[in-house]
């Protein structure tokens, strides 16, 4: 396997020789450098990359409010993504909505946002509104929504990787051109059985799907190390003759530039594609975990250096997109758009207890009552 210095775009990939499959030998890892040292940044215009930074900021206060919801009482439990932001909003950018299909896991609350997902619509599924598009029966961040191609979230780990290669198996099957199914998952997925056959799966049949690894080192209370013996899960992918793509995760126009290269490969019948997106998980696993029986604080405060959303904001600031004055209103409208959400959705009623039996089989809701 070779690794590959490259900005955006990966290399083509070598010809498959007639008559035998891709084998593992061809398959390699194109590194992405950060947005400092990558020219695929100029290609992105100021409004886009302020669509970055909202996306960042909004699943930054977002995250916060549920934490602040769950400590008064009014949610049952909270789950950060904390040092995700870059990998989410660049992705969410990647995505064509309308067209694509979101098979997101747990801790991606910020990409749902930036894949068109109201932001109302997220409160009314952690408070458990009858409003909600479940209606009110899913845990926090279980969303789902059809229309805009986003899947249901499963809660078995790495159960949405063999959903998102049926959808894309599908997408095969009915000859639709140009279309991705985008596939997310935390390095803890890697470790799973599902995921392997979803890799295999996926590669076998050259299938158009991104599988998106949000590697923040750490699946709950196990270190990436007590996980696997190769340094990136990135260089996994040779094993199942796959393409992989790797990128600094806290940069979100390097993972702008590595997932739509990764979707490009895809759309045009290519394969599947693994990313690796490096974060780090600074909070909890959630606020029924507390990170201290298994990692330092100064692990954790070493890594702050890193946080991709002030990283972010100094970049703004550098490129002149926003000055001190306008990022401060920019940061406040965000606020005021996350409370005034939350106050809406709190003024709503709760479903019906005579809702409780529906949507379990098929026929009246009141089958269970007889």
């Amino acid at each position: 396997m070779r690794t590959i210095l490259a900005t955006a775009h990966p290399p083509p990939r070598p010809a498959d020789p007639v008559g035998s499959p891709y084998t593992a030998q061809n398959a390699r890892v194109v590194m992405v450098p950060a947005t400092t040292q990558n020219p695929a940044s100029a290609e992105l215009s100021p409004e886009q990359l302020l669509i970055l930074l909202r996306n960042m900021l909004l699943q930054r206060a977002v995250d916060t409010r549920g934490f602040q919801l769950n400590r008064q009482g009014k949610i049952g439990i909270a789950m950060g993504s904390e040092g995700h932001e870059g990998v989410q909003a660049g992705t969410g950018l990647a995505f064509v909505r309308g067209h694509d299909l979101l098979y997101p896991y747990y801790r991606n609350t910020g990409l749902i946002l930036a894949c068109g997902f109201p932001l109302v619509d997220l409160f009314r599924s952690q408070l458990a509104r009858a409003g909600d598009r479940s209606g009110g029966r899913s845990i926090i961040n279980h969303v789902t929504a059809r229309d805009l191609g986003i899947a249901s979230i499963s809660s078995i780990i790495a159960a949405q990787c063999t959903h998102a290669v049926g959808a894309a198996w599908a997408l095969k099957r009915g000859d639709t051109a140009d279309r991705v199914v985008f596939c997310q998952f935390g390095d803890g997925a890697t470790s799973q059985g599902e995921w392997h056959e979803a890799m295999n799966f996926a590669a076998v049949h050259t299938l158009p799907v991104i599988f998106v690894c949000e590697n923040n080192q750490w699946a709950i209370s196990t270190h990436i190390s007590k996980q696997m013996r190769v340094p990136t899960i990135a260089s996994r992918a040779a094993g199942y003759g796959m393409d992989a793509l790797s990128c600094d995760g806290f940069d979100p126009v390097a993972v702008y530039a590595t997932v739509s290269a990764a979707r490009a490969h895809a759309a045009q019948g290519r394969g599947p594609v693994l990313v690796e997106a490096h974060c780090y998980r600074f909070l909890s696993h959630t606020t029924d975990d507390d990170d201290r029986t298994y990692r330092s604080r100064d692990e954790v405060e070493g890594r702050r250096a890193q946080d991709p959303v002030p990283r972010f904001e100094r970049y703004v600031l550098e490129q002149g997109i926003l000055d001190a004055a306008a990022l401060k209103a920019f940061k406040r409208a965000i606020s005021d758009e996350v409370n005034a959400a939350t106050d809406l959705v709190e003024a709503e009623p709760y479903p019906e207890g005579s809702t409780l039996y529906g949507n379990t089989y098929a026929g009246a809701d009141d089958a269970w009552q007889a």
